[in-house]
């Protein structure tokens, strides 16, 4: 709700309140951010007070000795007029100088969210209040946009420059928001990485100066991804005040929390202004891209939750918006560029016999593509894999019984391919400099029209004549060379690039609702808001090894759910890093999320054949709260465990994850806890799992009645067909007590084994299923204890 009084404008969600004004010399002067104020609150009681100047200051008005711009927390602020901290702006103004001076003009109050015309926004918005600043000495006009998300306590601004003025503006920096806020011991909480190690969480603490969260490789990076937190010193996952924030946009971003000599901190985000420059002729305008923010005191879990709810509601959109996501099997990990429908077809018949749904070919159908070095931008079928076409072969795969789906790289050319040698002029490359590659492979210029309308007729012919239900959307390298022909203002590469790729994507995607887009860049290197927007899924990274998935997985819950993650279970050692890990906590980590296989079935043993089947069974039957459940980062008290939870949208059935690490000598005692629950009696019980003898090794011969070789032939041909039971747990009690946490058996320590013992070891995991009981089934445990 957006409530104005007199110079005063109030912004409510559920929990949380904005607060601003006007002040008497027309700048808006922020107020207040955080828990939901009583209506009575007044905003002279909340805002900062100013009685004496402080030195050092350069005064708006030279009458008037305590109205300073540095000193003041701002919703809005400008170069030259006595604000020395990093201004939302940097315009080369019609007179050459650098100075603005933006004060308040109008304002109006509507109904629901305002679109863009270049950009995509959040959908589905109570209101939105439009605040129009003017220039004092020019016709230029900046409105900002504040849309209100009551029930998920969600807020998004943005910024328009407009310029009525006859003389050209120059756009050096303009950032969709800017904000300031007392200083509360803040730390910055941001997504980090790199390929295979995307959205690892890092903590910095906001010191004097800027602390920065920015990317220029042209997306929005598995370096540094848009999202940050703010949060007061002591916040954890269930406790203190957190502020989240966030970008629809999948380029360039720039995000900073400078704090000055006042312990003022401003908090500005937007377009990143590395190499970016924008000319505005009159009667134009530049949109900017919507930034999200949302407030807690409930900790970290809290902003999370208004994040994820905002994603799932107002973000995805489309045919697949609130809908489970099939359960596929990719043949990338399987099979690379070598394979044929043979091949293909074997896999995708076992697949379905585990109870797959989707089958997904990846990279290597099209042009000469039988290795990364060529083919890229030739989408004609691969006569010699495919001799009767896509289409005969995705009718053969969905005569299996499964879905179809297909890998494309549409936004990147091999020198060697027909493309590129008809057309060298679509590649992103100075025509008085060799070109730098990445992946032996160049950049289409998405800025070009011709371009753009390569992409969309290519990729729609194929997934018109083959039926494709998936689309897996690559780009696996970033860009150098920030060069348009069609471009004569240069600065301008980076954004109209993004602004290429948002419109191929709207004129494949938008007609065919029924394709399921998941949107990938080497993993992670495109994880953003402006994504999802297209892509209700995004492959979160290349690396699918679990343990490394941990730390991804849970750095991209802070801001996304589960529903956003493609994650798939493949074959161990790993890939990535030739670790080991048990094939049930591949599929406890996977699960959390869009799950998937990516492995050749063949090389597996009755056992895990099984095993997989079993997995797919049970996820299949607690899909809804995979994906979609309430999520919880559990905080242990022990820095070899994660534990992961969801919660029904009824409350009355949670799964919970519980991961260690590298295991200790002697592990002392765990306890599970389970939040969240609504008050009742349930029974949590633990997910049955295979033991597989070979993780015994020479331990078996101590307990056989005669002595084995580990490695030897009978067994090896045990370990094929027979496998040994895990620890069962099955205890039943209130919500209250799940919530204090319950002690569970203990870990296998060294000293023997028997059916209470958990046989974790490193890498090792359980799943717990807490469901509530109703009446009937209450009595009759209560008759069999």
């Amino acid at each position: 709700m957006i409530t104005i009084r007199e110079t005063s404008f109030r912004l409510d969600t559920e929990h949380t309140t904005y607060l601003f004004q006007k002040t008497k010399y027309g700048h808006l002067e922020h107020v207040y951010y955080g828990s939901l104020l009583s209506p009575e609150d007044r905003t002279e009681t909340l805002a900062q007070k100013q009685s004496i100047q402080v030195g050092s200051s350069v005064f708006y008005d030279p009458e008037d000795p305590v109205y300073a711009l540095d000193r003041m927390c701002l919703e809005w602020s400008d170069n030259g007029r006595g604000d020395y901290r990093q201004s939302p702006t940097e315009f080369k103004m019609p007179d050459g100088s650098f100075v603005t001076d933006f004060i308040y003009d109008n304002h109006e109050v509507l109904d629901g969210c305002v679109p863009m015309d270049t950009l995509p926004t959040a959908y589905g918005g109570n209101q939105t209040l439009k605040i129009t600043l003017k220039d004092k000495a020019f016709p230029i006009f900046i409105d900002l946009y504040y849309s209100v998300f009551e029930h998920t306590n969600v807020i998004t601004r943005r910024a328009v420059i407009r310029n009525e003025d006859r003389m050209p503006l120059t756009i050096r920096r303009i950032m969709s928001m800017s904000l300031d806020m007392p200083d509360e011991c803040f730390q910055m909480y941001t997504l980090d990485g790199g390929w295979i190690k995307e959205a690892h969480l890092h903590k910095h603490p906001v010191s004097y100066g800027i602390t920065t969260n920015s990317s220029t490789t042209g997306a929005s990076s598995n370096r540094h991804n848009p999202a940050f937190l703010l949060a007061e010193a002591d916040a954890n996952e269930d406790y203190g005040k957190v502020y989240a924030f966030n970008m629809i946009y999948s380029g360039n971003h720039y995000s900073i929390a400078e704090k000055n000599e006042r312990d003022f901190v401003r908090i500005s985000m937007g377009i990143n202004p590395h190499l970016f420059e924008w000319k505005l002729e009159q009667g134009e305008k530049f949109e900017t891209p919507e930034c999200v923010m949302s407030y807690s005191n409930h900790g970290f879990n809290g902003t999370s939750h208004h994040m994820h709810d905002f994603i799932n509601d107002h973000i995805v959109r489309g045919n697949y918006k609130t809908k489970e996501r099939p359960i596929l099997l990719n043949n990338w990990e399987a099979h690379f560029f070598d394979f044929n429908e043979g091949k293909l077809l074997r896999l995708a018949k076992e697949a379905k016999e585990l109870g797959v749904e989707l089958f997904v070919l990846d990279d290597g159908w099209f042009g000469e593509r039988s290795n990364d070095k060529a083919g890229l931008g030739d989408y004609t079928v691969n006569p010699k894999k495919f001799p009767k076409g896509m289409k005969a072969f995705a009718d053969k795969i969905r005569k299996v019984g499964l879905s179809f789906g297909l890998w494309f790289e549409p936004e990147m050319v091999n020198e060697d391919s027909e493309l590129y040698r008809t057309h060298p002029e679509y590649a992103v490359k100075l025509p008085n400099r060799k070109a730098v590659l990445g992946r032996n492979q160049l950049v289409l210029d998405l800025c070009q029209k011709e371009v753009r309308d390569y992409i969309v007729e290519q990729v729609t012919a194929i997934l018109d004549e083959a039926e494709i239900s998936y689309v897996k959307w690559d780009m696996n390298r970033h860009i150098a060379e920030a060069f348009s022909t069609v471009l004569q203002n240069q600065g301008e590469f980076y954004h109209r690039y993004i602004l290429g790729l948002y419109e191929v994507l709207t004129r494949i995607f938008i007609p065919r609702p029924h394709i399921l887009l998941e949107s990938c860049s080497s993993g992670g290197n495109r994880f953003d808001l402006g994504m999802l927007c297209f892509s209700p899924q995004i492959w979160s990274s290349d690396d699918t090894d679990p343990v490394e998935r941990l730390k991804i997985q849970t750095g991209l819950s802070y801001f996304y759910p589960q529903s956003a993650m493609g994650a798939h279970v493949s074959e161990a050692p790993h890939q990535q890093t030739l670790r080991e890990t048990p094939l049930a906590t591949r599929f406890y980590v996977a699960g959390f999320g869009c799950l998937g296989y990516e492995l050749d079935l063949k090389y597996l043993t009755p056992e895990q054949k099984k095993d997989i089947a079993d997995q797919i069974a049970f996820y299949k039957k607690y899909r809804r709260i995979f994906q979609y459940g309430r999520f919880y980062r559990i905080r242990s008290y022990k820095e070899n465990k994660v534990i992961w939870e969801a919660v029904s949208d009824d409350r009355e059935t949670a799964l919970t994850g519980f991961f260690q690490t590298l295991t200790s000598a002697a592990e002392s005692s765990d306890k599970l806890k389970v939040v969240g629950l609504k008050e009742g009696t349930y029974t949590l019980r633990t997910r049955p799992q295979r033991l597989y003898i070979e993780r015994f090794g020479a331990l078996t011969k101590h307990i056989l009645p005669v002595e084995l070789n580990p490695d030897g032939i009978i067994l090896r041909t045990a370990n094929r067909h027979y496998t040994l039971k895990d620890c069962v747990e099955t205890y039943t009690c209130s919500a209250k007590a799940l919530e204090a946490g319950i002690p569970l058996c203990e870990q296998f320590i060294g000293t023997g084994y028997n059916e209470k013992i958990r046989m974790l070891g490193d890498f090792g995991s359980n799943l717990y299923i807490i469901e509530k009981e109703n009446g009937e089934d209450r009595q009759e445990g209560l008759r069999k204890r």
